[in-house]
């Protein structure tokens, strides 16, 4: 008989094979290159648009529906802000508008270049696409969230089922709606394309869907910031910044109740 076998392992491949380390752990490699500094831009371009944005509204801050404001009846009236969440410093709509131009391009550049990288290595497909067993085990991994309570063994190699659908989510509704309406509030897009618009029922409609959209991606943030810490801030952030994961011996968990490998040494 003739062994069949695969090609044999590249240098870089090799580089990126798991590492064994004291305790049972396991260093894993997560995020490569191109991940990384598209999360790093995008965390200063999103920083940016959020505090120069709040600056922007701050002119009138005030939404509605429709296509004119009427200064009456407003569908939400947004409080006074602190000069310190404000780019730049203090009520300034203009330089406000600026950095808010400048850093939307940086931000649409960059997803565009992240998504194209992540359909073309096929990353998507592999670490955000949820498969039918993930669907299967949605509902046990709503009571795990409901609890806190997160696997930091071999299972967290991979996104969990909520992880998938909310990045997708984030992927393909929520930023393109950010962008959506953002282009159909600016004059010289209208120019060439006002029938955008249009579509969004008016221009105060489109301004309160881009309110709408900033606040699921500051909520996204808020949790997305939450979960890193709590499942393990060094660790996380290490991975983010050099690609290298690690994983905990089975059963370790993160969360109310959680087991270590100390713990399980102590057990035994």
């Amino acid at each position: 008989m003739t062994d069949i076998a695969g090609p044999p392992p590249t240098r870089a491949s090799a580089s990126r094979a798991d590492r064994p380390l004291a305790g049972g752990r396991t260093d894993t490699w997560r995020h490569p290159a191109w991940v990384r500094l598209a999360h790093w831009l995008n965390v200063v371009a999103v920083v940016v648009l959020i505090m120069s944005g709040l600056n922007i509204l701050l002119a009138h801050p005030h939404l509605y529906w429709g296509v004119r404001s009427t200064f009456a009846d407003p569908w939400v009236s947004i409080p006074k802000i602190p000069n310190w969440l404000l780019i730049p410093q203090g009520r300034n709509l203009a330089d406000a508008r600026n950095y808010h131009f400048l850093f939307a391009w940086i931000f649409v550049l960059n997803g565009l270049a992240y998504l194209l990288l992540g359909l073309f290595t096929r990353r998507f497909g592999r670490r955000l696409w949820p498969t039918g067993a993930d669907l299967k085990g949605f509902g046990p991994s709503v009571a795990e969230h409901a609890r806190f309570h997160f696997p930091t063994d071999d299972h967290a190699r991979t996104y969990n089922v909520i992880q998938k659908l909310t990045y997708l989510a984030m992927i393909l509704i929520v930023l393109p709606m950010m962008l959506v309406t953002g282009l159909s509030m600016s004059p010289g897009f209208n120019a060439v394309g006002g029938v955008l618009l249009e579509i969004m029922g008016g221009r105060q409609s489109a301004r309160t869907l881009h309110f709408i959209s900033a606040g699921l991606i500051v909520g996204f943030i808020v949790i997305h910031v939450g979960l890193v810490i709590w499942t393990g801030l060094f660790n996380n952030m290490r991975s983010m910044i050099t690609g290298w994961f690690v994983i905990e011996p089975p059963g370790s968990t993160a969360g109310p109740g959680r087991r270590r490998p100390a713990d399980a040494g102590d057990a035994s």
